[in-house]
């Protein structure tokens, strides 16, 4: 039987970035979102050898592409500088937020969350392409640190029992109208049925 010969790998050139918490905002997914932001700046070879640990960019390429080690370091290092400011994505500020979608299309469209503007996107493999609302990473921050996300929860919790209680008497209009109710109004409304009312009458206690 044939002995399988022990492949030595190639040594490896590493190189590492600490993602600052202003940028990352405490959420893995927008570390993952600076990742594929840097990544898109870099030649395709080279964007491979990129990758994110626990809020730490790490580079590793083989000690014979030494050359393009340094290139690619130089673009990351130079695609850091302002990191912060990078415009939150849908997806991340919902993670930094611990918000739901719903809450998010809600609150833009009524403007409690302002847009920083709009990104399109063309999606990987199709032709289509997508627009989406970005938002202000000092924005998002200054929301995090706030108490104001639960106030606006109460709001539409309150605005939802009102659109209940609206909604019922609405129907309830309705129904007094085509004469599936009787009227509230004594004066003109037919007597209501009340349960046991003929045994009651039968027993002679209303003369």
């Amino acid at each position: 039987m044939t002995r399988a010969k022990k492949i030595k790998s190639e040594p490896q050139l590493t190189a590492e970035w600490t993602l600052p918490a202003a940028a990352t905002l405490g959420s893995s997914v927008r570390a993952k979102g600076i990742l594929l932001e840097i990544r898109a700046r870099m030649p395709k070879a080279m964007a491979k050898a990129l990758d994110v640990r626990a809020g730490t960019l790490v580079l590793g390429m083989a000690e014979s592409e030494a050359a393009a080690f340094r290139a690619a370091s130089a673009i990351i290092a130079q695609a850091l500088v302002g990191i912060e400011s990078l415009p939150v994505i849908p997806r991340e500020i919902e993670d930094i937020l611990t918000i739901k979608t719903s809450e998010r299309h809600r609150w833009l469209k009524d403007g409690r969350l302002p847009s920083a503007g709009t990104r399109t996107v063309k999606l990987r493999g199709r032709a289509r392409k997508i627009t989406f609302h970005v938002f202000d990473p000092l924005v998002v921050e200054e929301l995090l640190d706030s108490d104001r996300l639960d106030a606006w929860r109460e709001q539409d919790a309150e605005t939802s029992r009102e659109n209940r209680r609206r909604a019922a008497w609405n129907r309830k209009a309705r129904a007094e109208k085509t004469g599936k109710i009787a009227p509230a109004d004594g004066d003109t409304a037919e007597r209501v049925q009340l349960v046991g009312w003929e045994e009651f009458a039968r027993e002679g206690l209303l003369r």
